[in-house]
């Protein structure tokens, strides 16, 4: 049994923040079928990795972030760019990840931390603190020798209360608890912000697509002076309230955002992709019969370049010889 000491009050406000978070999953589910919207997914897991580095001080842009990711080339600190491709890489394994498996937290963040620190994947060894903008210490983080036993400790309390305490609760618990015990030398705001999402991606496939990070980088300054109070207050009531209103205003952002992403060109590369298996090259004559199309420039114009200008689709061609090279697309998700 797990000894942890979690403090923190259910409230009225909670409450209502989760009747509405509710609420809002309900319209999701009934109105828009995420599966059939890739676009939107990779959209804002690129929108999410470009807030939770921004919140940590990476100076690239979005746009900057999405061509990192989409292979091309760009001018920026070497740093800031292995950052990109280390969360990508790590976003991209959200599913993959067991929740309540503090071995599956470490193996994120050495792949969060690749080539930036040399001590990836493992505990801090050295005393840490967090500083305000002004130099000042204002909180002395748990010592080296205590940092396994509190990990262990949080881990066990999360597998003892998975069944009991709603999920954006416990979810929020781990992230306040986590910053406080600050396990890592570096990378602890931006695993904290992933681990929210794998534990509440496993609870609900749609939270793989809403970018809360963006939502706590519009409020970065409350978020700090939030997890500030509670570390005062030795209670993540407050935190637990604040990220309860970040899920809600998101949603309400993301249902929007969804609906308008039906575009006429989203919609046509999603009937693209549904006819294109993963990493199966098909030919544009096979493609075009099962679209049920006649004519390649229909099919290179309308689906194709918008695809693989989203990166979604890339162009191959066999390594064996034909007597007639003829080009290949797969689907690249």
């Amino acid at each position: 049994m797990s000894d942890f000491n979690v403090s923190f009050t259910i409230t009225n406000e909670m409450l209502n923040y989760i009747s509405s978070i509710m609420e809002k999953l309900g319209k999701l589910n009934n109105h828009i079928n995420l599966n059939k919207m890739p676009i939107l997914r990779k959209n804002n897991t690129i929108k999410s990795i470009h807030s939770s580095l921004a919140i940590e001080a990476n100076s690239l842009s979005l746009n900057q972030v999405k061509d990192v990711i989409d292979g091309k080339l760009v001018f920026g600190p070497q740093k800031e760019i292995q950052e990109i491709k280390n969360s990508y890489k790590t976003y991209e394994m959200i599913k993959e990840f067991n929740p309540y498996s503090l071995r599956d937290l470490k193996k994120a963040h050495e792949m969060m931390m690749h080539l930036i620190i040399e001590d990836n994947g493992k505990f801090r060894i050295d005393d840490e603190g967090v500083f305000d903008e002004h130099g000042n210490c204002i909180h002395v983080c748990p010592s080296p020798d205590q940092v396994k036993i509190l990990m262990n400790s949080l881990f066990n309390w999360m597998k003892e209360n998975k069944n009991k305490i709603h999920p954006l609760i416990l979810s929020s618990v781990f992230h306040y608890e986590f910053v406080f015990i600050h396990p890592f030398s570096d990378g602890n705001g931006r695993i904290s912000r992933l681990w929210q999402n794998v534990i509440l991606s496993k609870w609900k496939d749609i939270f793989e697509y809403i970018p809360i990070e963006s939502q706590l980088l519009k409020y970065q300054n409350d978020y700090y002076d939030v997890i500030d109070k509670c570390n005062k207050n030795g209670d993540s009531t407050l935190f637990i309230e604040f990220m309860l209103n970040m899920f809600d205003e998101i949603l309400s952002d993301f249902i929007n955002n969804a609906t308008t992403a039906l575009t006429e060109e989203a919609i046509n590369i999603n009937k693209l992709l549904s006819v294109l298996e993963v990493n199966v090259p098909m030919t544009a004559n096979e493609i075009m019969d099962k679209l049920g199309i006649k004519s390649k420039e229909t099919l290179r114009k309308t689906y194709l370049d918008p695809a693989i200008k989203e990166g979604l689709v890339k162009q191959t061609i066999p390594d064996k010889p034909t007597s007639r090279r003829q080009m290949y697309y797969k689907n690249m998700l």
